[in-house]
């Protein structure tokens, strides 16, 4: 019986072995005894031998010839995430399902083993069996509790490959992982980090696959059929709603942004179709409106948008999230309150917007204890009178509070801002629009050389161009064609800008010249200041340019580029890439929270009437200018060295590290996303190589190429037909397509996003908003203007209402989540793949990482790189991998998080 216990889980040749060899020993054993005492050891021990080889061959007989009877035991810990807080409803529905569990009401686990039964011809399965510790475990407060339960299978199972589990309980649980010990080839891992919804929602078992992964063509006999069948149920059928605990990857187009059963004002065009391409959405399936049947009915905040199950924030994320927008909620109350009493909610002066950071705001008419007291949050304190409503100061202040006025700093920010992907090598002056003339009429720039030429220490323009010493910001083609639409809307105000900088030989810009233009009248130039007037029309300007270029970063670079585009990829992945293929689990970090952060923005954000509209000059129209941009958008040109290379801002260089010469070398965004390109592409050539060892394994594996053409011919339906798509033919292609998703979703979108409220909390350094153009002699308005011109800026930025929402909102878009994961970082490090090499792979990619952070901190202190060290000059730490949870400016994210 001994034996039979080390004979669990071997094969019948294993076991035959193991016997032979164990009666070899015994004999063995034996005879040594005879040779040092023959006389005593013939008499004593030889019969012992007899019984043990008697005893071995009973068991030799009953593993190899393979009685059908014969079972064995095994072990599967479950390990269950607990949620931190429960309301009552879920704790009585807990103790419930703690009572029925012992009444047969069980959580019930088959195990699958990779292999056909010769005879049947059928997968290979376990007996089923029940957890049996739920009720004793469940009630424990612990944030993980482990599960257990003993399993049987048959001697000639062979390796455990997947686990079907039916959730008899009425609440669904968080399973984090499964694992199986007992059998000869060690324990078996099952990486799971899904919800198991009851029977009663779901009646079909949910099916998980160990760690190993396999390509389509590889996949074992005993798991094709689970492989293909959970890739059935996550395509679904297009038809229905869809419920929230569904786990079902659809697309549909954006018919869900407007709301006309408000009202007419609350239409809003359809994105997605040939008359407005755009990238398709999650499909949720939610009933037609009622006065427009192609437009899909709302659900408003608080209730949640469907999303696949799987796809939802997890617990310590949604806390975070929820009291960021409770937050919000406050600090919008006092401006409500304030517009409720008096007409006129402009700030008084820059020290009141100072004070929201270093006073706070009382709260008053005794609200605030009830407040305070549901919610301490850490920014809200008791003071005598009532409580105070404070924001964090900025980082932009943090060095200088007047930094914000330099040239020097509007320039440093084209280069190590929260938007350093619109600055481009200045190849023709004067500037040229791609506009159609025929339908916007001629666009000529008003941009001469007289107005730059005193800027360029001595250099004519064609000089300045030919040594790679000017660039320009260009927002004029995005703006021009909604101007008239824009200005139409009401305390909107802007014009389409152009911004000429100039290279100094310390490496950082200065701005030489800003153009103003409108629809159908004389453009505007305006020149850096030389007397007290100008300097307020300057000051103006560049507040101009800056509302353009915070539309354009959020409503282009931000939403579209990395949340919007990335959609597609993301649900064709999920449709089309079983969780056991390589690609998935290489991608699978990279997709995390994304299509839940971009349901929320489509309730919250850029929805009719919702906080972009009602923060952005663009208003109404700002998904229209989103979706202008989509036709210019290219897949191939998103990896960060065409995107530098398609700017002018470097040139291929082979002798270079990364194969460039960037023409600014102190441009910390792309220096420091250069290192990080580099380790991605590394790391993702190191992956692909190892399951793809020549062009026909590419071309061969059908989820692969199902899941790539998905995404274009349908994700993005409309551009399915353009040449600059990347073929997916060798092992390089694959390596430079996966390498372009992986640094979109994590170090584009970190640079774009968490340095929002850093650099645009603080209203006047970067206004989102615009509400009066600057006025000129001829202007009723240049009286007053020259009367105050403080006042008159004061008057044309943002409200103090606009202002503390817009602060609440970017506030909460650059927050760091406690549980979020960084770039060279993974859930279940070392299980989430059964594949030793690339574990190993993956910490030396982490390894680089943390190399790459090392390198970024020495940059920071190098006061030779003017545009991220000096007096006053905050370090460019938006792509420093790492960082602690809240507003840190810095952290790079594996995923689109936020």
């Amino acid at each position: 019986m001994a034996l039979s216990k080390q004979l669990m889980g071997c094969s019948l040749t294993e076991k035959s072995q193991f016997l032979s060899s164990n009666i070899l020993k015994s004999i063995n054993y034996s005879s040594n005894q005879v040779s040092v005492s023959p006389k005593r050891c013939v008499r004593t021990r030889v019969p012992v031998v007899k019984a043990a080889i008697s005893e071995d061959l009973k068991d030799l007989a009953k593993f190899v010839n393979a009685e059908k009877a014969v079972t064995f035991k095994v072990r599967a810990v479950l390990t269950v995430r607990n949620k931190y807080q429960e309301d009552f409803k879920e704790t009585l529905v807990k103790k419930f399902d703690a009572l029925a569990d012992q009444i047969g009401r069980n959580v019930v686990l088959l195990v699958h083993s990779v292999d056909i039964d010769p005879k049947t011809r059928a997968p290979k399965k376990s007996k089923e069996a029940v957890l049996k510790d739920w009720s004793e475990k469940s009630n424990l407060k612990s944030e993980k509790v482990n599960y257990t339960c003993d399993i049987l299978v048959g001697s000639d199972f062979g390796i455990p490959g997947a686990i079907s589990i039916s959730n008899k309980h009425q609440k669904e649980f968080y399973l984090e992982s499964i694992t199986i010990e007992g059998f000869a080839c060690g324990p078996v891992y099952f990486p799971c980090n899904s919800w198991v919804q009851s029977t009663n929602d779901h009646p079909n078992p949910r099916i998980f696959f160990s760690n190993q992964p396999y390509l389509p063509d590889q996949t074992p006999a005993g798991l094709k059929l689970l492989r293909e069948k959970e890739l059935t149920y996550l395509r679904g059928d297009g038809k229905g709603v869809r419920k929230l605990s569904d786990r079902i990857y659809d697309y549909d187009v954006y018919n869900d942004l407007g709301n006309p059963d408000r009202g007419s004002e609350f239409s809003r065009p359809i994105l997605g179709g040939q008359k407005i391409p755009y990238p398709r959405r999650c499909r949720t399936g939610r009933l037609p409106s009622d006065t427009d049947i192609l437009c899909e009915s709302r659900v408003e905040k608080p209730f949640p948008l469907y999303v696949p199950r799987d796809e939802r924030f997890e617990e310590s994320k949604r806390i975070t999230f929820s009291t960021s927008r409770l937050k919000a909620v406050l600090h919008n109350l006092l401006p409500s309150m304030v517009a409720n009493i008096s007409k006129k909610h402009d700030f008084k002066g820059f020290s009141q917007i100072e004070s929201l950071y270093s006073e706070g705001v009382p709260l008053k008419f005794g609200l605030q204890d009830d407040l305070l007291k549901k919610l301490r949050l850490p920014n809200i304190v008791s003071s005598q009178g009532g409580g105070l409503l404070k924001f964090d100061i900025p980082k932009i202040l943090s060095k200088d509070k007047f930094a914000w006025l330099r040239d020097d700093e509007f320039a440093r920010q084209a280069l190590a801002g929260v938007n350093p992907v619109n600055i481009e090598k200045l190849n023709v002056f004067p500037p040229v629009s791609q506009l159609d003339p025929e339908i916007y009429g001629l666009q000529e720039s008003a941009l001469k050389e007289e107005h730059i030429s005193g800027y360029l220490n001595g250099l004519t323009v064609q000089q300045a161009m030919e040594e790679n010493k000017l660039f320009i910001i260009d927002h004029h083609d995005v703006y021009l064609p909604f101007l008239d639409r824009i200005n139409a809307l009401d305390g909107h105000k802007t014009y389409a800008t152009r911004t000429i900088f100039y290279l100094n030989e310390s490496g950082t810009l200065k701005p030489v010249a800003i153009e103003l233009s409108l629809p159908r009248q004389s453009k505007r130039v305006v020149t850096p200041p030389i007397d007290a007037t100008s300097n307020w029309t300057w000051l103006l300007a560049k507040a101009h340019v800056c509302s353009n270029d915070a539309g354009v970063h959020q409503l282009v670079n931000h939403w579209l580029r990395t949340h919007a585009t990335m959609e597609p990829f993301i649900l064709s992945a999920h449709r089309q890439l079983s969780a056991m293929h390589p690609i998935f689990k290489l991608l699978d970090p990279h997709m995390r929270y994304t299509l839940e952060t971009n349901a929320i923005a489509r309730q919250n954000l850029i929805n009719a009437d919702g906080v972009i509209e009602q923060g952005f000059t663009p208003g109404r129209y700002a998904m229209e200018i989103s979706a202008a941009a989509y036709k210019n958008w290219r897949f191939d040109l998103e990896g960060l060295p065409a995107d530098l290379i398609r700017r002018g801002m470097a040139i291929p260089d082979p002798s270079q590290r990364h194969g460039l010469k960037l023409l600014i070398e102190d441009y910390p965004y792309a220096s420091d996303g250069l290192l990080i390109w580099e380790a991605i592409q590394n790391w993702v050539r190191t992956y692909v190589t190892q399951y793809y060892p020549d062009a026909s394994f590419v071309c061969n594996d059908s989820e692969l190429q199902a899941w790539y053409a998905e995404s274009i011919n349908v994700g993005h339906a409309e551009l399915r037909n353009e040449t600059w798509w990347p073929t997916l033919a060798n092992v390089e292609d694959l390596t430079a397509i996966l390498t372009t998703v992986i640094w979109l979703a994590s170090a584009q979108h970190a640079a774009l996003n968490f340095g929002q409220y850093p650099y645009s909390g603080y209203i006047p350094n970067r206004p989102p908003l615009m509400r009066r153009l600057i006025p000129d002699e001829m202007d009723p308005e240049y009286a007053s203007f020259l009367e105050d011109p403080q006042n008159y800026f004061l008057s044309a930025i943002p409200s103090m209402l606009q202002s503390t929402k817009f602060m609440a909102v970017v506030d909460t878009l650059s927050t760091h989540s406690p549980d979020e994961e960084y770039i060279g970082q993974r859930q279940q490090t070392d299980t989430w793949t059964g594949d030793a090499e690339m574990v190993e792979a993956f910490y030396m990619f982490s390894t680089e990482i943390k190399r790459i952070e090392q390198e970024i901190e020495r940059r920071n202190r190098d006061t030779s790189l003017k545009n991220r060290c000096g007096a006053g000059v905050l370090p460019y730490e938006l792509l420093a991998p790492s960082s602690q949870p809240g507003v840190t400016c810095r952290g790079v994210p594996n995923s689109v998080s936020i």
